[in-house]
């Protein structure tokens, strides 16, 4: 399980990267900001099996 949600994770943050991009490239404030925030939270959810890695050795 470890490793798909560690993919499920670079895949929500790469998604929030794209978004992001999309937004600078045509002004949208709103989809900018979606993007910042998905991409935070996958950045966070991959600290936390970073984490929970550390535990386990």
């Amino acid at each position: 399980m470890g490793k798909d949600d560690k993919i499920s994770n670079k895949a929500q943050e790469l998604k929030g990267k794209a978004k992001e991009r999309v937004g600078d490239m045509t002004d949208d404030e709103r989809q900018q900001a979606e993007g910042r925030a998905e991409k935070t939270k996958g950045n966070i959810k991959q600290a936390g099996e970073k984490i929970k890695d550390a535990f386990k050795d």
